[in-house]
């Protein structure tokens, strides 16, 4: 079987949680406060073994505690660490979090993040035709190109998600296997243009999230549709990066789209019923057991 290759973010989540979201020039008295480890890349690498996947995270933390933190965590979800890079002069990325009314909003400080970057030897070594790449934009847009135009050269399949939104060359939309925005950051990838028309335009390799309402791609023929599951909100971060770990697992597998598109969507509803961006995250277990009723 393929491994996963998960080369990103790796952060510590600072995490507050009110009844009310903060006004510009307000302050509101929050409920809690905690740390859980995050970062987009982290989290689709945690998502992903824990549905089963052999996944190896590339990505650099810094000399401190965060990062001491961050790196045990992979340990005990099994992920490999082999390269994840300790940089002495940096800090180990933040997201400041704060939940309230159903769903969150976010500050990222790349720190460390900023400083995962290669050489072609290095990617070399990193990569063979036994990965499956997995790509966030929470490091430098430049190793994003570079990784794509080096897995698109060499035959290696990559699935970008394209959060947070920023502008993407298009030589990156062309060179990824599968690119994964949600309805707000399709937009501004695509100038506003409609999703289905969108969709029209990169059939099985555009995969627009919609939150509640699902996911649509289109196969070739026509827009597919695959509805959301009900669920009981606690916290809705790191639902895509379920989504998006959990669709690497399935396609791995050789499951047809739309079959690793329902078990992702399957399993990034039931990461919303815990509590932070890893801890709701289900096991393989959890999913085929919920796939059964759904």
């Amino acid at each position: 079987m393929k491994r996963i290759v998960v080369i990103g973010s790796i952060s510590m989540d600072l995490v507050v949680t009110s009844d009310k979201r903060p006004q510009a020039g307000e302050t509101v008295i929050g409920e809690s406060f905690r740390t859980v480890p995050g970062g987009k890349g982290a989290n689709q690498a945690v998502a992903a073994s824990k549905l089963g996947g052999t996944v190896q995270m590339v990505g650099c933390v810094g000399s401190d505690p965060f990062g001491q933190q961050v790196v045990e965590n992979f340990k005990r979800h099994d992920v490999d660490v082999t390269h994840v890079q300790i940089i002495r002069d940096e800090v180990t990325g933040t997201a400041h979090i704060v939940l309230a009314e159903e769903d969150n909003s976010i500050v990222v400080v790349q720190s460390a993040n900023k400083r995962v970057v290669f050489t072609d030897e290095e990617l070399e070594h990193l990569l063979d035709e036994q990965a499956f790449v997995l790509l966030q934009l929470e490091i430098p847009i430049e190793t994003v190109k570079q990784v794509t135009s080096y897995c698109k050269a060499k035959g290696i399949p990559v699935l970008l998600n394209p959060a947070p939104s920023q502008p993407l060359p298009p030589e990156v939309i062309e060179n990824v296997t599968y690119l994964t925005p949600n309805e707000h950051e399709c937009r501004d990838l695509f100038n506003g243009i409609s999703v289905d028309d969108v969709l029209k335009r990169y059939p099985n390799k555009l995969l627009v999230t919609e939150g509640v309402h699902g996911v649509r791609f289109h196969d070739g023929r026509d827009v597919r549709h695959v509805p959301a599951i009900r669920a009981n909100v606690v916290d809705t971060t790191g639902a895509g990066d379920t989504f998006n770990g959990a669709l690497a697992v399935s396609l791995i597998e050789q499951d047809d789209l739309e079959t690793a598109v329902r078990f992702a969507v399957v399993a990034s509803g039931m990461s919303v019923e815990g509590f932070g961006a890893q801890g709701g995250m289900p096991t393989r277990q959890d999913v085929q057991q919920r796939l059964e009723r759904v």
